[in-house]
């Protein structure tokens, strides 16, 4: 996932805050217990992840993949006093693992995790959003946006992972360009093309698309 030398990728990190003892041990979980650890955010998208839910200071929050709880942790650092993040997943053997570091960060009261497919979970959910985070099956992106574009609210924010998607959006090879790597490369110039947001592309890591609600 990592586009940078090994060397800028240490100097990268090594000039990052660290990320809390917390976070380290289930970074170390994940990796020794979950399959495709990759997955989780790590230190450095981590770091970028609390940055912004610091400068945001959100009430509320959508999570579009939970994973391990990582990024979910992350978002919570930067929640306003009285504000609520919404996680929605589908994999049910992770669950104990969330419930446990979301109890030993101590933000479970503020955190409403949701097992369940997402497609049918967020219509049911009720308000808008101050921040989304979009971490969830590539093939549904372009549904995902479509579904939360219209309850964020006027100046919010949505994040959307992987949008590199391992340097393949820009491979000319027809063998790499499977049905993820079309889905994402449909989902940024969707996004690329929608006057209500303004965007930027940030190639940190396998890439993450910051987009601003305009209306």
């Amino acid at each position: 996932m990592n586009f940078f030398s090994p060397e800028l990728q240490r100097y990268t990190e090594n000039h990052t805050s660290p990320e809390s003892p917390l976070l380290k041990r289930l970074d170390r979980d994940t990796n020794i217990k979950v399959l495709y650890p990759k997955m989780i955010s790590g230190h450095l998208q981590g770091r970028l992840l609390s940055m912004i839910s610091n400068m945001i200071k959100p009430r509320r929050v959508l999570e579009i993949g939970t994973f391990t709880g990582y990024s979910a942790i992350c978002f919570a650092e930067g929640l306003a006093a009285d504000g609520k993040i919404i996680t929605i997943d589908i994999n049910r053997e992770l669950q104990d693992m969330v419930e446990h570091y979301l109890s030993e960060a101590k933000i479970r009261a503020q955190v409403e995790f949701i097992l369940g497919d997402a497609m049918k979970v967020i219509p049911k959910l009720e308000g808008n959003f101050d921040l989304v985070y979009l971490d969830a099956d590539k093939s549904n992106y372009c549904r995902y946006y479509d579904l939360i574009i219209d309850r964020v609210e006027t100046g919010g924010y949505i994040l959307a992972d992987n949008v590199l998607w391992y340097g393949k959006v820009v491979s000319e090879d027809p063998q790499q360009l499977d049905k993820e790597t079309r889905a994402i490369k449909e989902f940024n110039q969707k996004v690329q093309e929608d006057p209500r947001v303004e965007n930027v592309l940030v190639p940190i890591r396998d890439g993450i698309m910051i987009m601003r609600k305009l209306v």
